[in-house]
């Protein structure tokens, strides 16, 4: 199955976050897209070594971000509410109307769900997301 991709503007550009004591890195960017209707706004998540890719980016580049699903389950003990978070993870990306000037797609290596099953064993109590 090939991974997603989803057009739009940077609309938001956070800092790196790091979590847990192994050091697990996630950096949210927000895309924006404007149907003529109403405007999404569409959450795309980067991982460890593709945080620092992003920095090339600004807020209003619009881009292609390749994504694939993640999905959590997270209970904090047996009682307790059982909850499911869906994230979209960044594989790669690229800045529309640079293909002429021959500029690759920013492509990112490694196990993304070995990094969210680590961050996961890090803290119970807190979600890492």
């Amino acid at each position: 199955m090939s991974d997603a991709k989803v057009k739009g503007i940077v609309h938001v550009l956070e800092e790196t976050k790091t979590y847990g004591q192994k050091g697990f890195r996630k950096r949210l960017v927000v895309l924006e897209q404007d149907n003529g209707r109403f405007t999404n706004y569409i959450p795309v998540e980067f991982v460890q070594d593709a945080c620092d890719q992003v920095d090339e980016l600004s807020v209003g580049d619009e881009v292609e971000i390749t994504y694939r699903l993640s999905g959590r389950k997270w209970q904090r003990d047996p009682s307790s509410e059982v909850k499911f978070f869906l994230s979209a993870e960044a594989t790669a990306y690229r800045v529309l109307g640079q293909e002429a000037s021959g500029n690759a797609p920013a492509e990112f290596s490694g196990d993304p769900n070995a990094d969210l099953n680590e961050a996961a064993l890090e803290d119970d109590d807190e979600v890492p997301f």
